[in-house]
Parts: C-alpha cells; structure tokens; sequence
C-alpha cells in the first residue's frame, strides 16, 4: 500500500453519512491511511475530481438527485480511467449491479452498509489499483513474459480474502500459492443474510495475464450473483450466462459455490465443474461431496445446474480446493491424488480450517520436493465447532 494516505471520494446524498463514515473509520484516518473526501450527487463529484486530481477510490451510491451513480460511472471512465469505483446498491438490486459492472464498477457493498464489510472492500480495491498502477509504470519495460506474470500474479493476489468471519457457529479459512506460470485461481468467503455464509473455490482455464483479468471478471459477477440469489444453482447459472455475453476469448472457469447455515449445518451448493470438495469428520475419516454434474461456467449459456445439501455434524471441516492440489506432481511425475489429500487432512493436529490448510500446503511441498509447481494451489476450509 501506498506511504501516502489514499484520497477516497464518497458520494452519496445522504446528509448523516459523511459524519458516520468519518466516525467509523476514524482509526483508518488517524493512522494516516485513509482521507475522506465527500460529494452529495455525481455533478458534485466530478467537481471534486476535477478540482482534486489525486482522488484515488470512489465510492458511490446508486440513486441520487441530478446525476445518478450510474451516469457518473459513464463519466470517471471519460475522466480518468485508472481511478476505482466501488458502488453502493440495494439488496439484491441485481439489475443495477450488472449495469454498474459493466460499467466499469470494481465492485459493489449493499445497504444497509455494513461498515467493517466496507473496509474490507476499501482495502481490497486499493491494493489493486495499486497493482494496476504497477502494471501501467512497468508496461514498457516488459522483456519477458515473466514480468507479465509476476504483475498477473499480484493483481490475482490482491482480491482474494484476508480477513474471514469467524463466528460461533463456524469458522473459516483459506489461502492461495500461486505458481510461477499464473493461472486464475481464486476463492472468496461472501457474508449472506441470516447469519449464513457463501463459499466460493474457482479456477480459470488458460494461464498469464488474461487469466487473471478473466478470473477478477468471474469473482465480481458471482458476488452479485451471490447476494441476489437464495440458490447456489441460480447463481451459478446467472454467472454463466453474463460470462457467455462477452466471452471472446473463449476462456472457462470451474466453479463451486455453496451456502453455509451455522444454524443447522446445512451446506448447500452447486458444481460447476470443479474437484469436489472433502468432509475431514470428527473421527478422523473423510468423505467427498456428492458431484452435481454441472459444465465449466463460460463454456455455453442457458445451462442448467443442479444443487445438493449435505450438513456437517459438529468437529467437521469442510474443504474445497483446486486440482493443484492433487494434481501437484513430484519429479517422478506422480501426482498426489486423493487418497494423500485424505491423509494429509487424517494427519493434521486439528480440524481448524488454519491448520488443515497449513496440512495441505505443508504436505504438498513435502511431496512434490524439488520438482517445480506447475499450478497454483488454492485451499478454502471451513469448521463447524463442536460447541
């Protein structure tokens, strides 16, 4: 992150936001992160960009007077196209959320605002444009296709969840080790209403930078996805069929999405493709998740997918995971497969979702040794506490 604080606008025309906004984040400010400028409509926030050109982020709501979110979006692509905007919708207002998405919105927060979710996002988006901004600075010092798939990398990196809601009812984890030739894996933990949680593991054909992009571009229409839809399988379907639109490169992406209730237990979910995910049981034995039978998202649209719900009794860890797992190879050119996943997660010290993952990581580089990664590794686990 920058050493500066960075100058985000917010708008919005809400008259008790300003102080509110101020008032919460008043640590961030302090700490010299963070300077908070405010505008009530988007012809007031194009003055503020004119008049400010070191305005970093934008954060903006949807409805207001004179000038709407989504016109102003129109006119900070004309302005400046490196400056990120990240919008403020309705629950559940998918319409509008697709329209500022392809509008050139990062991403999207939802009222009520949640503010610690809002942080998140902030810092999220923040650290990358600044891989954006890295991007554009090296761009004419590309030599070599390594260069491009550092920069690919970090801006895949920089997405990905940091911070994970660890509740009573569970507790959440995961982590990503890319390779050196940069696929598109990605995963994200998404809070839900009613205390319910959504999971999400994915990994893009193709490698480099278009990958990444591809990948960014999947994350942000399943989050929407997510949040407008009670059923994993109709997210999943609305997701491939925005991806369908605009697919001139022809890439794909297996996906899993699920739904956790720490209620009940249930996990409900829908398989696009993607390795079917793990149950490490209180007593040390482990069971896959039924496979849904679903297509690659991106592959064709108005493909149906189907959905399941399995419920995990209290001990139990639930991890999902992408073929880098089992298929990381050693230098004998043997995969790891299943069956040393299963031990591995046999063999951890608990069933916290930290220290399964750690298991796994820990285990696949003992296994592969000196052989080089060919993919990346991507773990997201979650435990449902026996109390």
């Amino acid at each position: 992150m920058s050493k500066n604080p960075y100058k985000i606008l917010v708008v919005d025309d809400e008259p008790d936001l300003q102080p509110l906004m101020l008032q919460r984040m008043r640590r961030s400010i302090r700490a010299g992160k963070y300077v908070f400028v405010f505008a009530g409509n988007g012809v007031e926030a194009l003055e503020r960009l004119r008049e400010q050109e070191d305005i970093d982020m934008v954060v903006s709501d949807i409805n207001m007077p004179q000038m709407d979110g989504l016109t102003l979006l129109d006119q900070i692509a004309q302005l400046d196209p490196n400056i990120r905007s990240v919008i403020i919708s309705a629950y559940g207002d998918m319409k509008n959320i697709r329209t500022a998405m392809n509008r050139g919105a990062f991403d999207f927060i939802t009222k009520p605002v949640d503010f610690d979710d809002l942080r998140i996002t902030i810092d999220r988006t923040l650290e990358h444009m600044a891989r954006w901004r890295e991007a554009l600075a090296s761009r004419d010092k590309l030599v070599s296709l390594q260069n491009e798939l550092d920069i690919a990398r970090k801006m895949q990196r920089a997405i990905l969840p940091t911070e994970f809601p660890n509740k009573p009812g569970h507790r959440i984890f995961g982590d990503m080790e890319p390779a050196r030739n940069v696929g598109g894996d990605f995963f994200d933990v998404i809070p839900l209403g009613r205390g319910r949680v959504g999971l999400a593991i994915a990994d893009v054909s193709d490698k480099g930078v278009p990958a990444a992009l591809f990948m960014m571009s999947s994350r942000t229409l399943l989050k929407g996805a997510a949040i407008g839809s009670t059923a994993p399988a109709d997210a999943l379907r609305e997701v491939n069929n925005m991806l369908c639109e605009k697919n001139d490169s022809m890439m794909f992406v297996t996906l899993l999405y699920g739904i956790y209730d720490p209620e009940s237990g249930e996990f409900t979910y829908a398989n696009a493709g993607h390795n079917s995910p793990v149950v490490l049981h209180s007593d040390k034995s482990c069971s896959m998740l039924p496979l849904t039978g679903g297509v690659a998202i991106g592959v064709m649209p108005d493909l149906e997918y189907e959905q399941k719900t399995i419920t995990l009794a209290p001990g139990d860890t639930l991890t999902l995971y992408t073929d880098g797992v089992t298929e990381a190879m050693n230098e004998d050119k043997e995969e790891l497969g299943e069956e040393r996943l299963f031990d591995m997660l046999k063999g951890a010290s608990s069933g916290e979702p930290e220290v399964i993952t750690r298991a796994i990581f820990d285990g696949i580089k003992a296994f592969v040794g000196d052989a080089p990664q060919s993919d990346d590794i991507t773990c997201l686990a979650i435990h449902r506490p026996e109390n």
